[in-house]
């Protein structure tokens, strides 16, 4: 009996997705539940699973195309699964769903195995030119070499297409060959985040003020307690939950810096929902820990680590994405040393962390070395005043130098 595969419920507020990539050709065997096709929302991927043990027996919608809710993607022939389709190792739509297994690793290892004997045949790359397998020259070879140049990529002129010194040094000078350029169809997701932070710059009149921290007081509360902290709460003891808990405190003291713009009108929340954002190889992704101000660093951490795990496998739902009344973005991890994040829209105000770098600073009367960072708040001017921006940061600093305050609510 044939059973048709169709789009399933989309979330709330979205109204289409893009197929982004069949696991399965017509005629593969398949498994309930295994997924079939992803679906690429602004936020999210959806995967599409299986009904029924069977066979691919066609497919509706092919990849790139966009498709509505109930749309029928595909149809499936109901039946046993072939065993020689489960163990066929070759077959395109299966690899993806090999997470790490030896065979997967044995497929993969073969052709690396070639690929590094042809790389270790002597004086192949360097003396062989493309225009026919002239050798390179005595004189050429070596300023190969010098300049690291495969010698296979340079077009011989010499007599039976030797490579001569003049030949390296023109293909050196004209860029080491052909430009290649390569055009790619934005995501849906990375068009959305383009049409976000357009917006942010087109709405909000954003200004950034910056501070720095000196972040010894937290590492080295860190480093007493991680292991205590690891066995009694089951998940390591971070950098960002400190964060976290210091912005909470701070959004208290300054409400505005947690408060929205509709229209003509002020919102101010009575809570501190604080977005996190996460780096992924589909965008850039912001997950939402909710009522963040009741919870204490072990739940943030656990929380973070959740989402970062979620976000990165593609299994993170809308919901996780909406709402926020404030967010933190990290590009510290990355080296950054000094940035202004832009708004995420409709929230007034972000903070951006940076690397922690070993720098002289006065203390006491005297230099020393410590570890800083600089922080930077982009805020949204239309209805944060400088003064609110700069005391926020300052309640942030003496929070995270002096991290005691957190406990006594000062």
């Amino acid at each position: 009996m044939s059973i048709e595969v169709k789009v399933p419920n989309l979330p709330e507020s979205v109204s289409d997705a893009t197929i982004a990539k069949w696991h399965k050709k017509p005629g593969d065997a398949i498994r309930r539940d295994e997924n079939l096709v992803d679906l690429e929302t602004d936020k999210v991927v959806l995967e599409v699973p299986a009904p029924s043990d069977g066979v691919l027996e066609s497919i509706a919608a092919e990849e790139g195309e966009t498709v509505t809710e109930g749309q029928v993607l595909g149809s499936v022939e109901e039946g046993e699964a072939p065993a020689s389709d489960e163990d066929d190792g070759d077959d395109a739509g299966t690899s993806d769903q090999d997470d790490g297994t030896d065979s997967s690793a044995e497929e993969h290892s073969a052709p690396a195995s070639s690929s590094n004997a042809e790389r270790a045949k002597p004086d192949d790359a360097p003396k062989r030119s493309s225009s026919g397998g002239g050798s390179l020259s005595p004189s050429a070879r070596r300023v190969a070499a010098e300049n690291e140049v495969d010698g296979a990529s340079v077009e011989g002129t010499g007599r039976g297409g030797r490579v001569t010194k003049g030949d390296v040094l023109k293909h050196i000078q004209s860029g080491g060959g052909p430009r290649q350029e390569e055009r790619v169809k934005m995501s849906r997701l990375r068009s959305r985040i383009a049409e976000r932070m357009k917006d942010a710059q087109n709405t909000a009149a954003i200004l950034t003020s910056f501070n720095e921290v000196n972040l010894k007081a937290v590492m080295d509360l860190r480093s007493r307690y991680k292991e205590d902290f690891q066995k009694a709460h089951g998940v390591k003891l971070g950098f960002m939950s400190f964060f976290v808990k210091a912005c909470c405190e701070a959004l208290q003291k300054h409400p505005v810096v947690n408060a929205s713009v509709d229209g003509d009108e002020i919102v101010y929340h009575g809570y501190q929902d604080v977005g996190i954002a996460v780096s992924t190889d589909r965008g850039l992704l912001v997950p939402i820990i909710r009522n963040a101000h009741q919870m204490g660093l072990a739940q943030i951490e656990a929380a973070i680590a959740d989402y970062a795990e979620k976000a990165r496998s593609g299994s993170i739902e809308l919901d996780d994405l909406q709402g926020g009344t404030f967010t933190i973005t990290n590009g510290g991890v990355f080296g950054s040393l000094l940035s202004t994040p832009l708004l995420n829209m409709p929230q007034s105000a972000i903070l951006g962390m940076h690397t922690i770098k070993e720098r002289p600073i006065a203390e006491n009367g005297e230099i020393v070395i410590r570890p800083m960072m600089y922080i930077a708040l982009s805020y949204d001017h239309r209805i944060i005043d400088g003064k609110d921006a700069v005391q926020f940061l300052v309640a942030v600093k003496e929070t995270l130098e002096d991290p005691a305050r957190m406990l006594l609510g000062l």
